[in-house]
Formats: C-alpha cells, structure tokens, sequence
C-alpha cells in the first residue's frame, strides 16, 4: 500500500493516541457480521501497546452479552472493557438516587441491571421515584400512562441513549429516542440526563476503563450526532466511520466534523500492516 496524505494522518493519529474508543454497531461489526478488518485493527493496536474500551449506547443487550459477542466474532476482550448505556444507567442512579422505585420504559437488560444495583421496580405512578426511558421494541400505551402519571406525582425523568435508529442490515430500528419523545410531548417536561454518548457521563465510564485523559485518547465511531459529538465536546480525536448510520453522501452536511473520515476501521489496519 502506498503512502497517501490519507494513510499519513492516520499513522500520525495512531502514533499519537494511547488509548481508543470504539463503538459498537456500525462500527466493528453490524448484525452478526464483524466488519472488514475490525479484528486485525484491533490485534494491530493492542501490538503496538494501545489500549481498547467498548462502548455501546444499544440498552437491549447486557455487558456480557457484548462481550460474548466481540470474543465470538474473533475480537478478544474482556468483560471490563465493555460498557453499554443500560449499565451506565444504572450506576448513575445507583449513585443520585440509592434505592429508588423505578419504572422502566425499557426491555429486561436494563431492568436486571437496575435490580443488580440495589434499585427497585414499581409500576404504581404515586410510589415512582425514577422513571427510566430506553430503546423498548415493547413500547405500549400503557407504558406511556404510567410514565406520565408518574411525572404528574413528581418523578425524575432519565433516559440510557439519545438515538434515533438502530442500524441494522439493510434496515434500521426505532430506537430510545422515539420513545423519549413521547414521554416528553405527554409529559411537558426533558428527560435528563441522558447517559450514553455523547453524554461526558458515558465517557468518563470509558475512560476509566482506559485510566487515560481524554486528550490521549480518540473516538471511533460511525455516528457523528453521538461519537463525534462526545469526542468534540471532551477533545478526544474524532474518528468516523462509513459503515454504519453515516455514507458518504452525507459527508458535505455533518452536523459535527471529525478529524478522519474512514471507509471502516479496517483502514487502521491497513496502516499499521
């Protein structure tokens, strides 16, 4: 492979970062097909003594199943290395609201991961502490009257992820977004805060599993409104990348910029091979 202005700044990118961020769907594998290049990517850079963290906004799923998965798929890591927005979720309630009663607009990773840090589950609007609005493919309108009865009897509106769509392949998924707006339309009110990407909840999670600063650190991922955003907003280099919600055709209207557009992870490969 000859040398471009391109593989350049990728070399000078990885030759400068200590620590990288990965995103999920859309970025190393999508469905249950790993992408191009993702493994030796990651193989490459833990060779050349970087470390790895994987995030995932995507609350369907556990910790461990993410894990599972990346190992399955042919990228070795471990379970402390991952980390999604439901357990993020969890821990930010288990620190600000010890014990409460919560009420999940979510499916059931996010509510074991609430009952594995001492939270409780109510469905009674009066009794609510919490409510806990995620990516639910079980969304119903009785969830709704619950959410919205709990937030007239005065309970706290959290969310685990901003997205929009799920991509999957060929298709995507509504997902924790829809049903935020629904609350919020009913309700009159914001959910806040949201913990994934690009909340600096979900970084700070990531980056302690790095035990790095921001600076010496870069984000890879394939949505610039959550990955490139939370990159942006905490100065880690912003790496984007083409095969998930982002083509190239939306390239000339970003709605934030990064510092490297790539085709796929695998290009990092490709410059390190």
């Amino acid at each position: 492979m000859g040398t471009t202005p391109h593989s350049t700044a990728v070399r000078r990118l990885v030759e400068r970062t200590r620590g990288f961020i990965f995103d999920l769907d859309g970025t190393l594998y999508l469905g249950d097909h790993l992408l191009p290049g993702a493994a030796e990517t990651l193989e490459r850079l833990r060779a050349a003594g970087k470390k790895a963290a994987f995030v995932s906004n995507k609350p369907i799923g556990t910790r461990q199943e993410y894990a599972e998965k990346l190992n399955r798929l042919g990228i070795p890591c471990a379970l402390d290395e991952v980390i999604n927005s439901s357990l993020v979720a969890a821990r930010w309630l288990q620190k600000h609201h010890p014990g409460a009663k919560c009420f999940p607009v979510a499916e059931p990773p996010v509510i074991n991961d609430l009952l594995a840090h001492g939270l409780h589950i109510s469905e009674d609007p009066e009794q609510i502490d919490v409510v806990v609005v995620s990516f639910d493919r079980t969304f119903e309108y009785r969830k709704l009257e619950i959410a919205y009865r709990a937030a007239l009897h005065g309970a706290h509106l959290m969310a685990t992820n901003p997205d929009r769509t799920c991509p999957m392949p060929g298709y995507n998924l509504p997902d924790a977004a829809c049903m935020i707006a629904a609350i919020e339309a009913c309700t009159e009110r914001k959910v806040e805060p949201i913990v994934g990407k690009p909340s600096p909840i979900m970084l700070q999670e990531a980056l302690d599993i790095l035990g790095l600063e921001a600076p010496d650190c870069a984000m890879v991922g394939d949505r610039p409104e959550t990955d490139m955003l939370m990159a942006r907003s905490a100065g880690l280099a912003a790496v984007l990348v083409l095969t998930g919600i982002t083509s190239a055709e939306d390239l000339d209207h970003l709605p934030v910029e990064p510092d490297i557009v790539l085709e796929g992870v695998g290009e990092i490969a490709e410059v390190l091979g």
